[in-house]
Order: structure tokens, then sequence, then C-alpha cells
């Protein structure tokens, strides 16, 4: 597997914030999201080939219970279903985060961490290329969203630039349905932006759509804490 780095940090997102975690971060992605954090990873594919049992040898090394599967998309990662069945064996909390443009195919996972790319992520031509309109074609695959949420113990993340966005997230809930045990409050809003200020900026709008629809309002604690740099 080509992994970006692997790291021991604090989740600074989701129902889990606050927890210390070991992060995989997988090479790779099958989208390229105008706002990515991580391009070393999605856009670039930067990292190096370990095996699965040089992988878990890393993660144990933390002595944490805690493991986040990321990426780039990990889903699309020669392996990864080995290396999930690798942690599950170590009794390990799984959390993945994935774009849900993927199925999860029965890879171990205790919390599915779905992030769907709402059309704010798409990038233009002359930032993408040909990647523009592949990115467009293939960000949204509701389908493979209620399979997660129907099989997984889940939550869904948006990362949200303006009141703009919200429409399209009300869209594809109620194209999704009513899932049991799948509450309101499960739906987190994330203010798009990679510094404190702007996220700082951002987040008195974002409260106000959480209290008005009912989300849950998903601050990104990583970048308060130690800005936008890898191993965090």
């Amino acid at each position: 597997m080509r992994i970006s780095e692997i790291f021991h940090s604090i989740q600074g997102e989701g129902l889990l914030l606050g927890v210390p975690s070991v992060f995989v971060r997988t090479s790779g992605c099958n989208l390229r999201c105008r706002w990515c954090d991580t391009p070393y990873a999605s856009w670039n594919s930067e990292g190096d080939e370990m095996s699965v049992a040089a992988i878990l040898e890393r993660v144990k090394a933390y002595d944490c219970s805690h493991v986040v599967l990321t990426g780039g998309e990990p889903l699309v990662a020669s392996g990864i279903h080995e290396l999930a069945a690798g942690l599950r064996a170590e009794g390990m909390h799984i959390t993945i985060e994935t774009a849900a443009t993927v199925a999860p195919d029965g890879i171990a996972c205790d919390l599915a961490s779905l992030s769907p790319k709402l059309a704010n992520s798409t990038p233009d031509k002359e930032q993408a290329g040909p990647w523009s309109g592949r990115h467009e074609s293939t960000r949204m695959k509701p389908e493979v969203i209620r399979y997660w949420l129907t099989s997984y113990p889940a939550q869904l993340k948006f990362v949200v630039s303006a009141v703009e966005d919200l429409p399209e997230i009300e869209s594809l809930l109620a194209e999704l349905g009513a899932i049991p045990g799948f509450p309101r409050d499960r739906v987190l809003l994330m203010p798009e932006g990679t510094n404190g200020e702007i996220l700082r900026e951002r987040g008195p709008l974002l409260a106000e759509m959480c209290l008005e629809h009912g989300f849950r309002y998903a601050p990104r604690l990583q970048i308060e804490l130690f800005g936008n740099t890898r191993g965090t």
C-alpha cells in the first residue's frame, strides 16, 4: 500500500472530537476537491509503499486504541480491507474517513465518517483540467452513501462554504430517506477553511444553520490547535 503518513494526534472532527488516535493516511484519491487540505496525499499521491504488516507495527507502537483510516480516499487503496481486518484483530476501534463514493464491501469499521462532496468542492478546469468534469460526475453517490449508513455506525460530515450549500444537503437527506437509528444530529456541518481566522469567521453562520435545522456544528480542532500542517 502507498501510505502518505502515519501519526498520533487528537481527532479534530466529528463525534470522536478530542480522542487520541493514530491516523493512517493512504495516498491517492478518486476526487479532486478544490479546497482539499491534503493535496500531497490526494492530488499528488505522495508516499511510500508499505506492507500491511509494517503498517500494523507502526500503529501498535503508539499504544493507542483508536485508529483512523483516512486519505486521500482510503477505499481506493490496495490492501485496505486486509489492513482493517488486521486492526480489528488487534482490538482497535476503527474510524474510516471516506467521501462515500466507494462501497464498503464488508470492510471492518466501527465508525464510518462519511463526507459526501457538495457542489462547492468541484474545481474549475484551470485548476484541475479534465479532473474537473470527472470530479463533478462522480462526487455524489447517494446509493453508496445509503449502503454505508445502513451497514455501519456512521456520521455525515459536510464541508460548508456558504448558506447556499444548505439546499443541496437537504436534497440529499430527502433522497436518502429515513434510516433507522440515524438521527439528524449525526449530520455535521464543518466550515470550509484551512486557517483559524477563516474558520472562526464562518463558524457563527454554520452555528445558526445547525440551530435552525437540527444539525450538529463540527469544528476543525486540528487546525485550531496546530494549523494546517501535516501529521496533525
